[in-house]
């Protein structure tokens, strides 16, 4: 009788990120494992492993952006790994949806982020591995290992290849503020804040720049872009205020709304994201200035570093 290989890596991929698990097998050398993922005619999906993953460490690749179908995918996943035996189940989520509702803010709504957390732990995952969270205190919402990855190595290669003097770093809302702080720090720079005071939910009603940016190049730094209505503003404010150029980072490309068409048309030199979230396939032809860099790699070396126990947070410290 054979001995199963205790060790043995698989890797499998829900819909909700095609194309960059296969990304992250090409950059691990492994191939994808066989699996199916079927939908009946009423909408309910049903998951399938095609191959034996008996005592295996199985990792799933899957993004949770709307629809809700993303995150149910991921739970069948996680429950067909379970009964099928694997011996170590690590949810990979480069983008965890739902993030944005992690405190109650305001009477009688929910905390999607800690029910969220609840579910993947109670289908049966070990281990959840993800990126930029919108806020780092999700991770204490698991009561399973949480390995937090951070997109700042691959944004600081791209920013240092830009060569732009006088670079300040601005946060888009006071909570990016730490965010953008390692930023600044790591390049010697300045930062400034937009202050932004919303009536509502994607409706900013006034914003002001704390901080000088006269004569400055500009980044502003965020986990992400949803609308683009933020970024867009704060980008029209900060060239008023004498800013030689605005371009911004984010690493979770949401745009919803007509955030394609309002990208191309502000004020912004580029946008830089990543591809946690699959982009509209005509991206393209409706925004130039969205560059995409991929985090396949990160993920690769953050999956092989589980395997061997090696260190995680070695891959994205900045020195």
């Amino acid at each position: 009788m054979n001995q199963v290989n205790q060790e043995e890596v698989k890797l499998f991929r829900g819909r909700g990120s095609e194309v960059l698990a296969r990304k992250i097998a090409l950059a691990y050398e492994k191939t994808m494992g066989r699996s199916s993922s079927l939908r009946f005619n009423d909408g309910e999906i049903s998951y399938r492993y095609n191959e034996s993953i008996r005592g295996h460490n199985v990792f799933l690749i899957q993004s949770t952006p709307p629809p809700a179908d993303n995150i149910m995918e991921l739970l069948l996943m996680i429950d067909a790994a379970k009964r099928a035996s694997a011996r170590y189940v690590t949810a990979v989520v480069p983008y965890f949806g739902y993030a944005r509702q992690d405190r109650k803010d305001q009477p009688r709504v929910s905390i999607a982020a800690k029910l969220m957390a609840n579910i993947i732990s109670a289908a049966g995952a070990n281990r959840l591995m993800t990126m930029d969270l919108h806020a780092g205190q999700i991770q204490g919402f698991f009561d399973i290992p949480v390995d937090h990855l951070d997109s700042a190595s691959v944004f600081v290669e791209h920013i240092d290849n830009l060569s732009l003097p006088d670079k300040v770093f601005a946060a888009p809302d006071v909570g990016a503020t730490a965010r953008v702080r390692k930023y600044a720090k790591h390049f010697m720079a300045d930062m400034v804040v937009c202050d932004k005071y919303r009536e509502r939910a994607n409706h900013i009603a006034s914003m002001q720049i704390i901080g000088e940016v006269k004569g400055k190049h500009v980044i502003l730094v965020d986990d992400l872009v949803d609308t683009g209505k933020t970024l867009c503003q704060a980008a029209e404010v900060i060239l008023r205020k004498g800013a030689k150029s605005v371009r911004a980072i984010c690493t979770h490309p949401v745009l919803s709304d007509n955030a394609y068409d309002r990208i191309q048309q502000s004020e912004l030199e580029e946008l830089i994201t990543t591809d946690t979230i699959p982009l509209d396939a005509n991206y393209k032809e409706h925004c130039k200035k969205i560059r995409i860099l991929s985090v396949a790699p990160l993920f690769a070396h953050a999956i092989d570093n589980i395997r061997t126990n090696g260190s995680i947070s070695s891959l994205f410290e900045l020195d």
